[in-house]
């Protein structure tokens, strides 16, 4: 079961990977035409950075030696779900919801920290094939601003928020 807060957000991590020159991983979800930063959520015995480490390894395949941290946000960076994308019950035979499938009616978005990495290995090491249930089928270098205005508009403002917070840290890759 997902931690939740008592504000109703799910404590989570999102993922800024660089390359030397200064572009950032941009990932396409399986299935979906829908791009984003790799991101998951925080385990309940986990602090960010281990979770921050699990998501790298589970999502694009990459080991805490692949990498270095650059920077983090502060504090946590929130947003909201819109209704159609909360997960709702799905009902059994006899129209009553099925077990383990109930949405946690106080749950309402995401609490993120985020990571500003650097890759350190060569772009052949990304692998998005390690987990049993892969998250993206494709992946691209992109302009550090370009992902704010392609990802979906529910996140943009905390994509736009991170990166910003981010952004000073660009000069140490």
């Amino acid at each position: 079961m997902a931690v939740i807060d008592r504000k109703g957000y799910r404590p989570n991590v999102g993922i800024v990977l660089c390359n030397s020159a200064r572009e950032v991983f941009w990932a396409c979800r399986i299935g979906r035409t829908g791009w984003q930063f790799p991101q998951g959520g925080i385990d309940e015995n986990e602090d960010p950075e281990q979770a921050m480490y699990r998501e790298l390894y589970e999502e694009i395949g990459l080991q805490p030696d692949h990498i270095e941290i650059i920077g983090r946000t502060r504090d946590w960076l929130y947003y909201d779900l819109p209704e159609q994308f909360l997960r709702r019950p799905r009902s059994g035979r006899q129209g009553k919801p099925r077990p383990g499938r109930q949405h946690d009616p106080r749950f309402r978005g995401q609490k993120q920290v985020w990571f500003l990495l650097k890759l350190v290995c060569e772009e052949t090491e990304v692998c998005l094939s390690r987990s049993k249930k892969p998250e993206f089928e494709d992946w691209q270098w992109v302009h550090y601003w370009q992902p704010v205005e392609q990802v979906i508009e529910f996140k943009r403002d905390v994509y736009h928020r991170a990166l910003e917070e981010l952004e000073p840290f660009l000069e140490h890759i």
